[in-house]
């Protein structure tokens, strides 16, 4: 297996439990996680609707990871879903300040995916050439 779908797939298995985490049982997981009170509706459909939109670009992941012509596609939404998240906290941090250590966690980890993604492009676009 290539390492771009390697890397596709951990993607997957790092961002499915926290999808799961933002949206199965948001009153319990967010409460337990975070101090977060989601039982009101409209918070629970929020973060429903993130889980959502992180299951089904883990999806997409796992199909580019499976079959070459989604790869490069799928690599690319990787480093701009990544990035986004990462420039998104970047920005609460300078103006909110300082979260919960987890969340600071997971900034690291979505720059080094973004990073890391942004390689894995190069690599297979240099493959397909």
């Amino acid at each position: 297996m290539k390492p771009q779908s390697v890397f596709l797939i951990v993607a997957v298995l790092g961002l499915t439990p926290i999808a799961l985490s933002y949206g199965y049982a948001p009153v319990v997981s967010l409460d337990y996680l975070f101090g977060i009170d989601a039982s009101p509706i409209n918070v629970t459909h929020i973060f429903r609707a993130v889980m959502g939109l992180y299951l089904a670009l883990a999806l997409f992941w796992i199909a580019g990871a499976l079959l070459k012509k989604y790869r490069l596609p799928a690599l690319y939404s990787l480093v701009v879903f990544m990035l986004g998240l990462a420039a998104g906290r970047v920005i609460s941090l300078l103006i909110d300040g300082m979260p919960h250590w987890l969340l600071v966690v997971y900034l690291l980890l979505e720059l080094g995916f973004g990073l890391v993604g942004i390689k894995m492009v190069h690599k297979e676009q240099s493959e397909t050439v």
